[in-house]
This record gives C-alpha cells, structure tokens and sequence, in this order.
C-alpha cells in the first residue's frame, strides 16, 4: 500500500518563512506562559501532601473542599479519580505541622521538663510525623508526651511514645499526627456516615524535594539536548547540530505551554514524557538529515535547498506511517487509561505532532540557513 508515491515533489522550502513565523508566535507565546500564569506543579515539584480516599457515599467536589478550607486548608485540591465510585485525590500544601518555631518551642519545653536529664540528640522528621530523641538517662514517656502536646505546640499531638534500643541507650521515638491523617479526620469529622473509612494512600514530599527534584528534572533535559547536539555534530556535520537543537527546544517549550494552558500538573511524570518526546523528535530528525546527506552525494549540483525538499518528500510516507501509528496508540491510551497515563498520553500526543512539524519545518530549513550563511563563502 502506498499512500505517497515514490517520485513525489514537495516543495516544502516554500512555505518555511510563514511557517516559522507562526512557529516563532507559538514559541514566544509558550515561554511567556510558563512564567505567566506558570506552570501547575504537581506534588513531585512544589511539596505537600496527598491523600488518596474512598467515600462511603456520593459527595462532590464543591463539598470536600469547603470541608478542607473550613478546616484550615486553603487551596486544597481535589480531583475525582476515573474508575472508582466516590473515590478522590486530595492534595494539601503542608507537609509538616512542626515548624521550625514550634521544633524550637518543643525543645525548650523537653529540656524543662526532663530536668537533669540532658537532651543528647532532637531531631524532628521532615514529615513532621515523628521526634526521635536520645537523652543522657531514662525518662518517663508521659513526660516527653506533656512537653510535646504543651502551649505552643500548634496543635501537635502525639499518637504514641516508645523507647527503643538498648536500655542504656535511653532513645526514645514519640509518634504525631501528621498532616495527612490530620486531613483524614477533619474529613471524617465533616463528613459523618458519608467519611472514608481509611485512607487508601498518603504521600508527601517535602518543599526542599521538590527543589531537588525540579532542579534535577531541569538538569535532566539540558543534558539530553547536549549530548544529542554533540551527537548530531559528530555523525552529521557541524552545519547540523544547530538546527536538530532548536527544534528540539522548540518541541519541548510548546508542549510545556500547552500544558500550562491547559492547567496539566507538572510532575515527574510530564518530565519522562518530555524526555520521550525529545527522543522521539530527534530520531525524526535524524531520518531526514540522514537522507539529505545520503542525497549531497547523489546530487551534487543540487543546492541544499533543493536538497531538503528531496529529500523531506522521500520519507515523508515513513514519517507519516510511523508518527500516525504512534498517535493512534497514544489516543487509546488517553481515552482508555487512567489519570495518571492520560497525562502521560496528552503529553506525547503534542509533542509528538509538534516533533514531526519541527522536523520538517524547524531543523531542515536552519540547517540550509546555516549552510548558506556560514558555509556557502568557504565553499567558493
């Protein structure tokens, strides 16, 4: 079956300047979104805490969060999960009801009340759902229980106390009510028969871990972006690179900006599909640049101009086999998977189609402008 004939022409240098200009509008226009109104960070970027839950009976979503705020959590977000009755994602911005103050004020009240029991070791988990305390001599656990839930404590309440170790070790754990199971009371509390009856998952990650993990997403995709420049300039030509990393910027910022005007969450998830696509996109790329060097000696009175259009019309039935293909099974996942893959599929959906559009209408024509202005004096 053959959908493009083998000697087809296509003049695609000819459309490549209101092309590129509407290419360059859509670029400017990403970039400008993703510092306004920004990107929605997911819990993997921005920390906080989630919670997955199960209710007994129908609510919507209107009444969880009224429930959240009047709790005290503003801007709680919740999201129905697909495929499960009454079942939600909740996601809170604490992480933690231990602050540095209340850490503070709680070390102050320990040493008091141990007296001269000399604190050795205070540490707070970046939870906040647990002290662990290694003291110079034994102590009673309803002591540290009463210096822990003390004034200034911020509604810190402890679930248990127990010592571990040895016995001359004197360590002693003391257990809290972190903000994921403080949420799932005030739900319980809000609720009444309607409450879940346990959470089906918590998570969290904390503010500087989400620091870390943006960083390293970021790290991430300009190390991809450089080795594939370094790459391309080794198995093509230096004339090459340039244009195979400005679409893949390109593919990467659209697709990023379509997500921000959609309000998608960026997490890690949106970054292993970005990835995808850059790999995606270059292997495109690569096709064509392969085949415009295959046909310089083939053709060697042929302008480069001439050349990528040649060239780009002979694998342009492959292009359209391969990238057809691949968005056929990325709408099946979208229409049919869960939030989580549907994400996914959204993402590779778009960068995908933007990947096949720069490919031939980003890399190939920088890559003659490139040649003609830097290469083409040498040359003569």
């Amino acid at each position: 079956m053959e959908f493009i004939k083998p000697d087809t022409y296509i003049d695609f240098m000819r459309y490549r300047v209101p092309v590129i200009g509407t290419s360059l509008t859509l670029l400017a226009l990403s970039l400008v979104s993703l510092f306004w109104p920004g990107p929605k960070l997911g819990l993997d970027f921005a920390g906080g805490t989630e919670l997955e839950v199960q209710f007994t009976a129908p609510v919507t979503t209107a009444e969880i969060r009224e429930a959240l705020e009047a709790a005290g959590h503003p801007g709680a977000d919740v999201v129905s999960v697909q495929g499960r009755a009454n079942a939600y994602m909740l996601r809170v911005n604490e992480t933690s009801t231990i602050t540095e103050e209340v850490q503070a004020a709680i070390g102050s009240r320990l040493e008091s009340a141990l007296g001269d029991v000399e604190i050795l070791q205070y540490k707070v988990s970046p939870g906040g759902d647990k002290i662990s305390l290694r003291l110079s001599g034994p102590a009673d656990l309803a002591v540290i229980r009463g210096a822990i839930e003390g004034e200034g404590s911020n509604g810190a309440e402890v679930r248990d106390v127990t010592q571990f170790g040895g016995s001359a070790e004197n360590r002693y754990e003391a257990l809290l009510v972190g903000v994921g199971d403080a949420v799932f009371r005030d739900l319980q509390a809000a609720f009444g028969e309607r409450a879940p009856e346990s959470p089906l998952r918590i998570e969290w990650v904390g503010p500087k871990a989400g620091e870390q993990l943006r960083n390293a997403a970021i790290q991430s995709m300009l190390y991809a972006v450089a080795f594939i420049m370094v790459y391309v300039a080794f198995r093509f030509d230096v004339r090459f690179a340039p244009g195979a990393v400005v679409s893949l910027f390109h593919d990467v910022t659209i697709t990023a900006g379509v997500y921000v005007l959609f309000q998608k969450e960026m997490n890690l998830t949106t970054v292993a599909a970005l990835l995808t696509v850059v790999g995606y996109s270059i292997n495109d790329t690569i096709v064509i640049f392969d085949r415009i060097r295959e046909n310089m000696g083939r053709y060697k009175d042929k302008s480069l101009h001439e050349l990528v259009n040649i060239s780009t019309s002979q694998v342009l039935a492959r292009t359209l086999m391969t990238q057809g293909t691949t968005l056929i099974s990325v709408v099946a996942f979208f229409i049919f998977g869960t939030p989580v893959i549907q994400d996914l599929a959204f993402a590779l959906f778009v960068g995908v189609s933007v990947g096949t559009f720069s490919s031939i209408y980003i890399a190939s024509p920088l890559t003659e402008w490139v040649d003609r202005r830097f290469f083409a004096a040498k040359a003569a």
